[in-house]
């Protein structure tokens, strides 16, 4: 379906739906040729506010943004945000064409004609936060192991170069990742086409050109034929964020619990010495293994020894964690420079997220707070073993 138009008639509309690739110039020839012959009333672009702005302009970072991420607990998400970002980006560097060039050419076009510009995508956090919430316990592990380990490769090679030119490089990307954790296929490509579709098909407008990536449009093509009553109000469902109750949240209210359970038997039958001695196994475990992880993500000293201190005590709070603390004190010490802001959307190999300021405080959270879950899981057998 790359680089051809569909036509559909719905509802006295005349839908074009043009298949693209991201780093296709191909892509952006035929963008502008269907324009100019259709004329239509509206353009449509697969596109949300965040994704134009970013596409469109240098997206900027600044501290308040990263304070965020940190403060509501979403450190994992932005990274695989960037990621993401930034693979897309490499990919397009190496073929020499901007990714999103085929829809800022559709907006520009229409700017210049003076036809109505529609972003119909939703927004990428909505996306995001969904896929996180719908991923297993197991399937966020594998995503955090492919990408630490280079599922990708840090090296393009030119047999994946060809195949990106033939196909929507963001589904591409997708599909890898659903090796991985298939559950998100459904919220990154289904979900989409089923919000796309809907959002097309309630433009008012007689003629729609739609320019969407390749791999939407047999879905898209799909929910438009098949629209209901239904389909309008599933598409105000899948704009919300759903509350998942997740096993760990529970787990993280039980691992006190354990913990004191262990001490009191401890305790009762062995007495204060042995009660001395667990706590300060616990202490070496659950703190060393924390300040390991803040070791690997090349943290400083002092938010390596920081996560050592903290980590057997936040252990025993759900509500607080090890890399929270260790990420404050790695930014106080290595404020991030406006170089490293700037350098979030040019970072090409793993290594330089290890160099930049900005997402090393970042690693040195989720590294900080893997190494203290990792410890708690040994050390409660360990203190049991004791007894």
């Amino acid at each position: 379906m790359l680089n051809q138009v569909t036509k559909l008639s719905i509802d006295e509309k005349e839908i074009f739906l043009v298949g693209t690739a991201h780093i296709s110039r191909e892509s952006i020839n035929l963008v502008r040729e269907t324009i100019e012959r259709e004329n239509p009333d509206v353009v449509a672009v697969e596109l949300c506010r965040e994704r134009y702005e970013a596409i469109s302009r240098e997206q900027k970072w600044d501290e308040t943004e990263i304070h965020e991420v940190v403060k509501r607990g979403k450190t994992f998400l932005f990274l695989m945000h960037l990621f993401l970002a930034n693979l897309q980006r490499k990919l397009g560097d190496e073929v020499g064409v901007k990714p999103g060039s085929e829809m800022i050419e559709a907006i520009n076009i229409a700017k210049e004609r003076g036809i109505r510009i529609a972003l119909v995508d939703r927004d990428i956090n909505i996306s995001l936060r969904r896929a996180f919430s719908r991923m297993s316990i197991r399937e966020k592990f594998r995503i955090l192991m492919s990408v630490f380990s280079g599922v990708f490769g840090d090296e393009i090679n030119e047999e994946l170069i060809e195949k990106l030119k033939d196909k929507d490089i963001m589904t591409e990307m997708i599909e890898e990742l659903s090796n991985e954790a298939p559950s998100i296929k459904s919220v990154l490509i289904d979900e989409r086409d089923r919000y796309i579709a809907e959002r097309i098909a309630s433009l008012d407008a007689k003629k729609i050109v739609a320019v969407v990536g390749a791999g939407h449009i047999n879905g898209i093509k799909n929910f438009l034929k098949d629209r209901s009553q239904k389909s309008a109000e599933e598409f105000y469902q899948i704009e919300e964020i759903p509350y998942r109750e997740s096993r760990l949240r529970y787990l993280s209210y039980l691992i006190p619990v354990i913990f004191l359970i262990i001490l009191g038997y401890g305790f009762y039958s062995h007495g204060a010495e042995l009660t001395l001695d667990m706590l300060w196994k616990w202490f070496l475990i659950n703190g060393s293994l924390s300040a390991l992880g803040v070791i690997l993500a090349f943290g400083h000293p002092l938010s390596v020894i920081t996560a050592f201190l903290v980590a057997p005590f936040t252990s025993l709070n759900p509500t607080i964690a090890a890399g929270w603390f260790s990420g404050l004190v790695e930014a106080y010490i290595r404020r991030p420079r406006v170089k490293d802001f700037e350098g979030l959307l040019k970072l090409n190999s793993f290594r330089d997220y290890w160099r930049n300021g900005v997402t090393r405080i970042l690693l040195v959270i989720v590294f900080a707070n893997i190494g203290s879950s990792i410890g708690t899981f040994i050390a409660l057998p360990y203190l049991v073993s004791l007894l």
